[in-house]
């Protein structure tokens, strides 16, 4: 296992998706680029992005939206795939959106194919 956003939990990841071949990502998501300042736990924060259904580190330039959001929130949002997570976070103020909000709701509508979804239950399995 290793800790959400970490460089070895990256590594791990990459292999994952380099293992699964053909993820046959859905349109919109692999459409849609996500810049996330991740708030850790140790007060620093870590800059990912999402792109392609997919995420990698640092940020990507001409990103619509940009999502400031604590870690513990956004492995929920993104790994646990709790959506609820993700809505009361934003109502509460623990997410800040900046950009073109409706971009997220691809996020919460896009059904991910078969092959996606294993992907995602491996990353997930890995991930502490």
């Amino acid at each position: 296992m290793a800790k959400f956003l970490s460089d070895e939990w990256f590594a791990k990841v990459k292999e994952l998706t380099d293992d699964a071949g053909e993820l046959n990502i859905p349109g919109p998501l692999k459409d849609l680029t996500i810049n996330l300042n991740v708030a850790l736990a140790d007060g620093s924060t870590k800059n990912v992005h999402l792109a392609g259904g997919q995420f990698a580190q640092g940020t990507k330039a001409g990103a619509p939206v940009t999502v400031s959001v604590p870690a513990d929130i956004a492995k929920k949002i993104f790994i646990d795939m709790d959506q609820q997570a993700g809505m009361q976070a934003f109502m509460s103020g623990q997410m800040r959106v900046e950009g073109d909000v409706t971009k997220l709701m691809v996020l919460q509508t896009v059904q991910p194919s078969a092959e996606l979804r294993d992907l995602l239950e491996d990353v997930k399995d890995i991930t502490e």
